[in-house]
């Protein structure tokens, strides 16, 4: 269908660009499918098995999310697909959204993203208590301590020093479209050139099967890193 070009932000996410990197230059990629394909939400990629529940990292083993407030999940974002907090391997993911946050939406969209990232923290914070040897009777307690918190949280709002870091979020969200929803869940570590997003909405127009995967394959053919030279 032609090439898509991706612009790799290794300075936010050095971990997922350096994965990522890693697994074209071992030629990884070469022949794999897009195996998930949702129109006006995204295209997946990067599983060997095609099945949504393989493969792995350079490391053979899953690393850790990087999330920064300057990457999100906008149409056009390079995204890495997971399981669950710090599952990253070598499955990916472009935002094909086209929708935009509107005035209507834009408070509950803050919303979401504040809690997608305490609960992110929380949940870090649970893993390192368990982590520690704790007893199942202290892990119950802070569990629901952790529940607690997240709840008043919610219903206390975003905090005020908070909104404006989210608003240029949302700005961007109302200009571009996207998927503000995944952000903090998904480690976002590229963005498309424009001019190639007309080949991902062709992907993403493809005809799927119950489960969302094309029924005539969409093969990544070879994949390749090159230095970007300004025109």
């Amino acid at each position: 269908m032609g090439d898509i070009r991706i612009r790799l932000f290794p300075d936010a996410a050095p971990k997922a660009v350096e994965n990522f990197k890693g697994l074209i230059n071992d030629g990884y990629y070469n022949g794999i499918v897009f195996h998930r394909v949702i129109d006006n939400f995204m295209i997946q990629g990067g599983d060997p098995t095609a099945t949504g529940s393989g493969g792995e990292s350079i490391w053979g083993e899953p690393f850790e999310d990087e999330f920064n407030t300057n990457l999100i999940n906008l149409r056009g974002a390079l995204s890495m697909a997971n399981s669950g907090v710090d599952t990253n391997g070598s499955q990916f993911f472009i935002v094909q959204c086209k929708d935009t946050v509107t005035d209507d939406t834009a408070e509950s969209m803050m919303t979401t993203m504040y809690m997608n990232r305490e609960t992110c923290k929380a949940t870090l914070m649970l893993n390192e208590k368990a982590a520690s040897g704790a007893s199942q009777e202290e892990m119950n307690a802070y569990v629901d301590g952790l529940n607690n918190t997240l709840n008043q949280e919610y219903m206390n709002g975003v905090p005020e020093d908070q909104k404006a870091v989210l608003q240029k979020a949302i700005d961007l969200y109302k200009e571009v479209g996207g998927t503000p929803h995944l952000d903090y869940k998904h480690t976002v570590f590229g963005q498309v050139f424009e001019e190639d997003m007309a080949v991902v909405d062709q992907i993403a127009a493809v005809e799927t099967d119950e489960n969302d995967k094309p029924t005539t394959d969409v093969t990544i053919e070879s994949a390749e890193i090159t230095t970007y030279h300004a025109e």
